[in-house]
């Protein structure tokens, strides 16, 4: 009885070494797999802007780039099989569903023209205060975002040891490094963004709650009948906008607005199996040179997002 129970034992060991080896062998290959196609899915994002760029002119909601991609099946273009010959079985397919969008991120507010040169900018503090009015959100905290956001890009307190300096976020979802509640993170999220230099609002892509918070005296009413008016023609100016309004006391800044974008957000989210990926960048367009600034990627959380 030992013999046999010191057999059945060993058998048993071997049995999930070999089953546990199989499975890393599988989720490694199905990782190369995901890497690869989201990876030619940023790629052929970064062409769909690099040819957009070759036209000029305004970006609106109404170019190609804006069009998201819907959940599309790739099983069949997948070597799925154990042997990765491409000859899998209908019990052996995996089945893969690629989607995903490019946003444009100068569409929202951007928190780093909160700080300019070292110091709070009193016409972006505005605009965020009248975003925070719109969104129910306590003023202490916006006051509490800019002093940490000024804290962390002030380059000249790193050499004191005893600062206490945040951490920059580098995505709305960070911004709970600057001291918010998670509350306050979660409203601002579709509204803001974090990008590297300070950047106007593409009113052709904005959307009314932001059109609000980024011009001084502009009604939520004023600010959808924009929205309605660019849907059948776009803005190509700040003028056109005016044009539009035709009110004397609202008035845009070439700093503040424009109808131009050089930032967007390429997302992607591949399904396969069980098991979803998701993959974020965030590209720079400068004329037809399209750049990645970053890329994050990881899986997706049952609500759709990237898990922490």
């Amino acid at each position: 009885m030992l013999t046999v129970t010191l057999v059945a034992t060993l058998a048993a060991s071997s049995l999930w070494q070999q089953w546990r080896s199989v499975e890393i062998e599988a989720a490694e290959r199905q990782r190369m797999q995901s890497a690869w196609i989201l990876t030619g899915a940023l790629d052929w994002a970064r062409l769909i802007l690099r040819e957009d760029g070759r036209s000029g002119g305004a970006d609106h909601l109404a170019e190609p780039w804006a069009v998201p991609l819907q959940e599309s099946r790739l099983s069949t273009f997948l070597a799925a099989d154990r042997n990765n010959t491409g000859g899998a079985t209908s019990e052996e397919q995996v089945d893969a569903f690629l989607s995903g969008q490019i946003s444009d991120m100068q569409s929202r507010l951007n928190l780093r023209n909160l700080v300019d040169d070292n110091k709070i900018s009193e016409v972006s503090l505005a605009a965020f205060g009248r975003l925070f009015t719109q969104l129910n959100l306590p003023p202490q905290e916006l006051n509490l975002l800019a002093e940490q956001l000024q804290l962390a890009l002030d380059t000249t307190k790193y050499a004191s040891a005893d600062a206490r300096i945040p951490l920059m976020p580098r995505r709305a979802e960070d911004l709970g490094w600057l001291g918010l509640q998670p509350a306050t993170v979660a409203a601002l999220r579709p509204y803001v963004s974090v990008l590297p230099v300070r950047t106007p609002v593409n009113l052709n892509t904005a959307s009314a709650t932001v059109l609000v918070a980024s011009v001084a005296n502009l009604s939520m009413a004023d600010a959808q009948k924009l929205v309605a008016a660019r849907a059948s023609k776009y803005f190509r100016s700040t003028a056109d906008v005016s044009t539009v309004l035709n009110q004397s006391g609202i008035s845009f800044s070439e700093s503040e607005h424009g109808v131009g974008t050089r930032y967007f957000e390429v997302l992607g989210r591949l399904r396969m199996g069980p098991s979803t990926v998701l993959e974020r960048s965030l590209v720079q367009r400068d004329g037809i040179n399209v750049s990645t600034i970053w890329r994050e990627r990881a899986a997706a959380d049952p609500a759709g997002n990237l898990a922490p």
